[in-house]
């Protein structure tokens, strides 16, 4: 069981195929974690040859179920469902994300409450640590024992 990084972000989160908008997890802790992606002309939000600004929330979004994920793996289990509830303050210091100029993806927890719900900072960086936007998202993951089916109460005669 692979916990080293860096490594390939698909197998921790849910997303597949050109949904796994992110590349590889650079870095873990239990407060938080740094992932990197390299905009391609391939990549699903590619508009007028540049990534909006705008996604820079999903990679933030990617890079919390990322840490989620690598916490999972940890234990043996499998990435866990999460679900983006909220964003706060993002706010974008460029117009864009140039296609081959790396970004890096920095959440750390802020806190997590007893229902499920989670807050994260997150930030979008040059390679270098020039900021290139920053944001606060709010994310619900579901104790997973109530996601499964409910035991049937008929009889089969």
């Amino acid at each position: 069981m692979q916990t080293d990084t860096p490594c390939a972000i698909e197998p921790l989160v849910p997303h597949r195929g050109a949904m796994c908008l992110l590349d590889t997890l650079l870095h873990y802790d239990a407060d938080g974690a740094r992932a990197e992606v390299v905009p391609d002309a391939t990549d699903l939000f590619m508009e007028a040859g540049v990534i909006p600004a705008w996604v820079g929330l999903e990679w933030l979004a990617q890079a919390v179920a990322a840490w989620a994920g690598m916490g999972a793996r940890l234990t043996g289990a499998p990435p866990p469902p999460g679900f983006l509830i909220a964003s706060r303050r993002y706010r974008a210091r460029v117009d864009a994300f140039a296609l081959g100029e790396p970004v890096h993806v920095h959440v750390t927890r802020d806190f997590v409450a007893d229902n499920g719900v989670r807050a994260f900072s997150g930030t979008l960086t040059t390679p270098a640590g020039e900021p290139l936007a920053e944001g606060q998202l709010s994310i619900f993951q579901p104790d997973t024992a109530s996601l499964s089916p409910a035991p049937s109460t008929s009889r089969e005669t």
